[in-house]
């Protein structure tokens, strides 16, 4: 008597992998998002494994475990994944305060973000 199990969202020939809590805003993430959409997995992976970005390494393992999802779960062909889709959304945002002068406030705000990284499989073109 267990849940009835949910129907996959997205296609058979993609897979995708989430990373929630990122410490980055969503405008800096998504520079590193562009710069992985649209090309294959290991050009991809090249390209963030010698970005100078801090975040890059958090972003290489999304688009690995993504990877791996494909592979393991849904049994596509690793040689032929494309980034389909990466796209950065909003998260929890922790607010601080700093004194400022006469008595007054700063406000300082500390944003997280989320990554969704979708790979897709895609035949050669002979």
């Amino acid at each position: 008597m267990g849940k009835a199990k949910r129907e996959r969202v997205l296609p058979e020939n993609e897979a995708k992998a989430v990373t929630r809590l990122l410490r980055i805003s969503p405008q800096k993430l998504n520079l590193l998002a562009q710069l992985i959409r649209g090309k294959k997995v290991d050009k991809a992976l090249a390209d963030l494994t010698f970005s100078r970005k801090r975040i890059a390494m958090e972003v290489k393992k999304t688009l690995q475990s993504a990877i791996a999802n494909a592979e393991n779960n849904h049994d596509l062909d690793v040689d032929a994944l494309v980034v389909s889709q990466a796209y950065v959304g909003k998260n929890l945002v922790m607010k601080r305060w700093k004194p400022r002068a006469r008595g007054r406030v700063g406000r300082i705000i500390k944003p997280f973000s989320q990554l969704t990284v979708v790979v897709r499989q895609v035949e050669e073109a002979a």
